[in-house]
């Protein structure tokens, strides 16, 4: 009985999903059903967990199940358990909040394609209001394990929802669905059983439905008693990763892993392992196919679920596996930890540290082994592969696994697509080649077109094209490949001479030929650069500014900056391209003035082909319009 009502406005972001989850989420109904079982399931198994510490929890009642119920009268389906239950903070912050952070992300996904759309509801955690594709009305009635005061939740989905104090004999909660006047195919048992048997049979908790009674009937002869009416369970009720992988087909495979990800499409691969011996566990780890939205959100856990002895413990623990891992969805069930175990236990346990160096070996050969399918690896790399990167940095042991992993685009392909391994780069190498040539830039085509590449193409020598943020860090951390080092072509001697002994017979020559032009450059820019040289890397521009071995290249001082952090000023060297008209021209300028005024431009332009912008950029104007205006007269 209602004491009390109070009514409250949903947080806006969840009246926005409403709207849309009524007006616009028609395809695939049926999955409301399941998205409130698997939530009636966590409830349950969330109390098993509680009840560890305190079996009074169970208040008497130990069988943990859920309950489907209809009323045809009244147009209802009832979705009931006898789980954790909650209490009215709980159902206001729940029900009325998207409690995740970064829920505008949320709707910057949304494509105003409804397929499309329904799939994002998974993604957000808040499979609950899929019970709107079918209700204008829900009505929830709840009460916590332990307490006495049970609340009533009620909305018909268009922006409020009230609550009210109720008395409520049994924990756990009752979702009431009031249906649409066309949806009441869901009042069918048969179709609710189907519906079930398709997407909850590896949910390790009942979901019963009424099963009616039979009553005395003569068969052959003998009379047949009549038999009372009684719940019997729909589903298989067996935990899935309990079960031999013979006995699992593909298909529940993938609507286990819809389970425990609230994904709602098909994972990529999967790896189902049971383990005895020295340590007894079995994992099922998933490799999804699309990233979740808060994947870039570092303040969000990500984990696996974990069971102990097929007891629920927690989700999202991130113990389990190492942080470029996070995308890694699934599970673990050990027989070693203990059923009391915390976050902080599992921080310092060593089972916890032999568990996760076993399972980051486990997911590291399953993307190994999906690599093999090129398509299937190009759709795990476009959505994971920036967490992949972060790999070397992070974990030491595996860098050399992780590198074989890594993709990246190249000169070898004239495209932008991150699909070249280091273990073909190595299978191309010129003969005498000896290092692995890349290039760090703020996109694709900067790095593409970059000066610093032409001595490079002109040998048909193959570069690696790196532009995203996190690449700089990647190669800061990733030295060496297979025993060939890693080299920026943007830094210090790209020991191209290796292949060339004329070559570098002849650079030495030029060097020592025009040293005085070097040294009346190095007077005229002073301190601006660190010296000037010779270019063994230029074939088509005039000059270019390269790092110093011992200096962080440009891209790592911006990556630097952008964090907050202070760096040192950053004094290039410059080189020169004797072969250019340019360059040759200033050889002759007796001008002092106009040999200055071009050094300097010279320099400019090769910081802004570098770095992409200049400190000064009116300088460079200003300097580009004293010539234009000369070169005019």
């Amino acid at each position: 009985m209602s004491v009390q009502q109070e009514t409250h406005g949903f947080q806006t972001e969840v009246a926005q999903l409403l709207k849309l989850v009524t007006h616009s989420l028609y395809s695939n109904k049926e999955i409301f059903l399941r998205e409130l079982v698997s939530n009636a399931a966590d409830a349950a198994d969330k109390l098993r967990y509680k009840a560890l510490s305190d079996a009074n929890l169970y208040e008497g009642d130990g069988e943990l199940r859920v309950r489907l119920s209809v009323d045809k009268d009244a147009g209802t389906l009832t979705i009931s358990d006898n789980g954790i239950g909650m209490s009215k903070e709980d159902v206001i912050n729940h029900l009325g909040t998207i409690a995740k952070s970064g829920t505008a992300e949320f709707f910057s996904h949304l494509s105003g394609d409804a397929a499309k759309d329904s799939q994002l509801i998974g993604q957000f955690g808040v499979g609950f209001y899929s019970a709107f594709i079918v209700a204008d009305k829900v009505t929830v009635n709840t009460r916590a394990a332990g307490s006495s005061q049970g609340v009533q939740w009620e909305s018909n989905g268009e922006g409020q929802f009230t609550t009210a104090d109720i008395d409520k004999a049994g924990r756990g909660t009752d979702i009431i669905l009031h249906l649409n006047e066309d949806e009441k195919e869901y009042l069918d048992d048969y179709r609710l059983k189907a519906i079930v048997a398709k997407y909850s049979d590896h949910i390790s908790i009942p979901v019963e439905m009424w099963q009616e009674g039979e009553a005395e009937r003569e068969q052959d002869g003998e009379t047949i008693p009549a038999t009372e009416g009684q719940w019997a369970a729909a589903n298989k009720a067996t935990a899935l990763w309990t079960q031999s992988k013979s006995d699992i087909s593909d298909e529940q495979y993938q609507e286990f892993y819809k389970h425990v990800s609230h994904d709602w499409e098909d994972a990529l691969s999967w790896s189902h392992n049971k383990v005895e011996g020295k340590q007894e566990y079995t994992s099922l780890l998933y490799i999804p196919s699309k990233a979740p939205f808060d994947m870039w959100n570092r303040d969000n856990k990500h984990g696996l679920k974990l069971y102990v002895q097929r007891v629920f413990i927690m989700d999202e623990a991130e113990q389990f596996l190492p942080q470029y891992l996070r995308f890694v969805k699934g599970l673990i069930d050990s027989n070693d930890l203990p059923l009391n175990v915390s976050r902080e236990l599992l921080q310092d346990n060593k089972v916890t540290q032999s568990l996760r160096t076993a399972l980051t070996k486990r997911v590291l050969s399953m993307l190994d082994k999906l690599a093999k399918d090129e398509d299937k690896y190009q759709t795990f790399w476009s959505q994971f592969g920036n967490a992949l990167k972060e790999g070397p940095a992070e974990d030491m042991g595996n860098k050399e696994k992780i590198a074989k992993l890594l993709r990246f685009a190249s000169t070898h392909n004239d495209s932008g697509t991150e699909n070249v391994s280091l273990t073909q780069y190595i299978e191309r190498m010129k003969e005498g080649q000896d290092k692995i040539y890349y290039i760090v830039a703020d996109s694709y085509n900067a790095a593409k077109n970059s000066p610093h590449l032409e001595v490079l193409k002109k040998k048909g020598i193959e570069a690696l094209l790196l532009s995203e943020r996190i690449d700089e860090w990647l190669v800061s951390h990733l030295t060496e490949f297979d025993g060939k080092p890693l080299v920026s072509v943007t830094k210090g001697d790209l020991g191209l001479d290796d292949l060339s002994d004329e070559e570098k017979a002849e650079q030495e020559k030029q060097a020592e030929t025009h040293k005085p032009m070097l040294e009346r450059f190095q007077t005229v820019l002073g301190a601006k650069v660190k010296e000037v040289k010779v270019s063994q890397r230029l074939t088509d521009s005039p000059a270019c500014i390269v790092a110093a071995d011992s200096d962080m290249s440009s891209q790592m001082v911006k990556m630097m900056e952008a964090m907050g952090q202070e760096v040192p000023e950053q004094t290039p060297v410059f080189e020169l391209n004797l072969e250019h008209p340019l360059v040759q021209k200033l050889a002759d300028e007796q001008d002092e003035q106009r040999f200055d005024q071009w050094a300097n431009l010279l320099l400019s332009q090769a910081t802004l082909a570098e770095r992409g912008s200049l400190k000064d950029p009116s300088e460079f104007v200003a300097q580009l319009n004293s010539l234009l205006l000369q070169l005019s007269k």
